[in-house]
């Protein structure tokens, strides 16, 4: 039995992942009231229906805050009953989900009483705070097209035969900020910069020109051993507590040279160890 709840902010992309997990043969309900997430949970998962054996169900804002707080409490009493339950949470930058409504023109559920559209988000990720912090898995989807999105709940929810914690390795630039959904973030931009090669600026990390050029470099190799040798030591800490997922994210200036290809050789290296590895560059496209 395993059940996924599945929350995050308006316009992060709930509808498309649950749509998506629907797809892969999960019983979906979208937005039952949270305070009778047990009851529910009673007589659909735990009733032995192979129906059900398989469940995610979306819970949003528009729930009484005593009742969203309830929710880790709730999985935790699930879970001491044997089911497998994991919260998934998506979210996206302020920007981005301001821009997502007025393309949409669809009202915030929280939009009310005066506030404005930034307003609403703010409230709404205040109140759904409770389910943030406890969340399994954060997915930000900032940069995340709608089929970028779905692969992504394909690879990193629906995970199959997976053996053991799953690891996404994803490279950004810091021009663009932070992902919101990393629990490392290493800085690449001392080494290096291909970028000032003039052959080499219209590449990117994938590219064996870029890859040699790194390659060559000392201070390169030595960075990629040094996070080797922190992350062989860091995951297995990471499993002992039970954690199943864990996002380690590598930027540089732009996000297409140096930060891709320390992504690469660290996926290979953990994959070639028989990890189960993802991965995401978040801006080639």
């Amino acid at each position: 039995m395993r059940l996924v709840i599945l929350s995050g902010l308006s316009g992060s992309g709930k509808s498309v992942a649950l749509h998506m997990l629907e797809d892969l043969d999960y019983y979906c309900v979208d937005n039952i009231p949270a305070g009778l997430l047990q009851d529910f949970v009673s007589v659909t998962l735990l009733s032995s229906d192979p129906a059900y054996h398989d469940m995610a169900i979306g819970i949003d804002a528009r729930n009484r805050i005593e009742d969203i707080q309830s929710v880790p409490e709730t999985v935790h009493r699930l879970r001491a009953k044997g089911i497998e339950c994991e919260i998934v949470f998506l979210h996206a930058e302020e920007g981005v989900l301001v821009k997502r409504y007025n393309e949409t023109h669809r009202p915030h559920p929280l939009a009310n009483e005066g506030r404005s559209l930034l307003e609403a988000i703010c409230a709404e990720r205040e109140l759904l705070g409770a389910i943030a912090d406890e969340a399994d898995v954060v997915l930000d989807t900032t940069r995340t097209s709608v089929h970028e999105l779905r692969e992504l709940v394909r690879a990193r929810i629906h995970r199959g035969e997976r053996r053991g914690l799953s690891l996404l390795f994803q490279s950004f630039g810091f021009r663009h900020g932070l992902p919101g959904d990393s629990d490392f973030v290493f800085d690449a931009r001392g080494l290096p910069n291909p970028y000032w090669e003039p052959k080499l600026r219209a590449l990117t990390g994938k590219d064996p020109a870029v890859a040699q050029y790194l390659e060559d470099s000392p201070v390169g190799q030595r960075f990629i051993q040094d996070l080797r040798t922190l992350l062989s030591h860091w995951i297995p800490q990471f499993e002992s507590s039970n954690r199943q997922y864990l996002t380690v994210s590598v930027g540089c200036t732009g996000g297409y040279h140096r930060s891709v290809y320390v992504v690469e050789k660290l996926a290979a290296h953990f994959r070639d160890l028989g990890r189960d590895v993802l991965v995401r560059h978040n801006e080639l496209k």
